[in-house]
């Protein structure tokens, strides 16, 4: 029996697959309702959201931006060297891209680490409810993305990787630095 070919060209079977990018739209709407109502919520009381906003350090937010952003490069190149069948390279750059993923998570660390110490924790203000709700929900999505990739290296390392699950675990790789995208900006700069 003769196994049918993926039309990767057609809508239906993106890279990564149709059910993936379901999931990437749902999470891209959750996090988008979310910020709608954050926005909706900074009016009520501007000059609070102001004032616990300025506690925020856009340093670190800039600096997880640009590693989050570099790992998603890393990411896509891993992608690039699989298709081209080099597995040493993508296995590289895929170490290149979970190196990233976790200087993202312990700049993160530190930044929870003072909010705590300043007691800007959860139920201090609405700012800081929506702030450790947002970012601790990207957290666990970079964490859930980190342990996609160690299974990808895994089946890297042993040649079982397919194109599809390397897709996937690219694209939610991606989707991981489109929420932050959307988060940096609004939570650090704009209030």
């Amino acid at each position: 029996m003769e196994t049918e070919k993926i039309d990767n060209k057609n809508i239906y079977y993106p890279p990564g697959g149709i059910l993936m990018w379901i999931l990437i739209l749902l999470e891209l709407i959750t996090f988008g309702i979310a910020l709608i109502v954050l926005a909706m919520s900074s009016k009520e009381n501007p000059v609070a959201f102001l004032e616990s906003s300025s506690h925020l350090n856009a340093t670190y937010g800039a600096v997880n931006t640009v590693f989050l952003l570099t790992s998603g490069f890393f990411m896509a190149t891993t992608v690039h060297q699989f298709k081209k069948k080099d597995f040493k390279k993508a296995s590289f750059y895929l170490n290149i891209t979970m190196f990233g993923g976790v200087l993202f998570l312990i700049l993160k660390s530190l930044e929870y680490y003072e909010k705590i110490e300043h007691g800007f924790v959860l139920g201090y203000d609405t700012f800081f409810n929506f702030y450790w709700l947002l970012t601790g929900f990207h957290v666990i999505h970079v964490l859930v993305g980190l342990i996609i990739l160690l299974f990808m290296k895994r089946s890297l390392t042993k040649k079982t990787a397919m194109l599809e699950d390397v897709e996937a675990s690219a694209a939610f790789w991606h989707m991981c630095d489109l929420i932050w995208l959307l988060l940096f900006p609004i939570l650090y700069l704009v209030f």
